[in-house]
């Protein structure tokens, strides 16, 4: 799978976690956007479609660019990411 890359990724506002593979090859605000609409469709409307959404690491607070890649981001296998 080298053209994906596992993360961990946190969701405060629903207090989940979730382990799962993201494309490395696909701008993060598509993530972002399907990872969106996927917890929406999984909480039964619990978590809502939003536009305000971002993918921040979970080391450093930093947020990433969602302009960019995971790639060019630097997310890598086992990156812990917190949705916000």
């Amino acid at each position: 799978m080298k053209n994906k890359v596992c993360v961990d990724l946190i969701v405060p506002s629903i207090e989940q976690r979730y382990n799962l593979f993201l494309p490395v090859n696909k701008k993060c605000l598509e993530i972002v956007y399907l990872l969106n609409k996927s917890l929406n469709e999984m909480t039964s409307g619990s978590f809502p479609i939003r536009n305000d959404l971002t993918l921040i690491d979970a080391d450093t607070g930093i947020a990433y660019d969602l302009s960019k890649t995971c790639l060019e981001n630097g997310i890598l296998n086992e990156t812990k990411l917190i949705l916000l």
